[in-house]
């Protein structure tokens, strides 16, 4: 399973970000494989609208199954949906404490956008 996580930095140990459009990185990581990708999300978090649509182009292309960041808004949250992807919101702490969450199944999946997108 490859798990998407909005990060502040590079590393496993970085603070979950929670922001998903504009987060600085995603970590994914691959439970088969057990390894990580970190990428860089500075193109996206940048834009003037549209971050959270293109941040799920981003974590769709590698192949996300889930999605772990402490907010999503409305059009980011259907673009996830709509490419397969769960999302879950949780960013209390670190990148690895919360790929530990997803592999116990101690996240629930949300079931909508946790904020209001910035256009309404």
């Amino acid at each position: 399973m490859k798990i998407a996580v909005s990060s502040q930095g590079q590393q496993l140990c970085s603070h979950v970000d929670p922001r998903f459009g504009r987060a600085a990185y995603f970590i994914i990581y691959d439970s088969n494989a057990k390894d990580f990708v970190a990428v860089s999300n500075t193109e996206n978090s940048q834009a003037a609208q549209g971050a959270g649509i293109q941040a799920a182009q981003t974590v769709a292309a590698q192949g996300a199954e889930i999605v772990v960041s402490g907010s999503v808004g409305p059009k980011a949250f259907t673009a996830l949906q709509a490419a397969g992807i769960r999302i879950a919101t949780w960013h209390e702490g670190t990148v690895e404490q919360a790929i530990a969450l997803v592999l116990e199944n101690k996240l629930e999946p949300a079931d909508r956008a946790n904020v209001r997108g910035h256009w309404q």
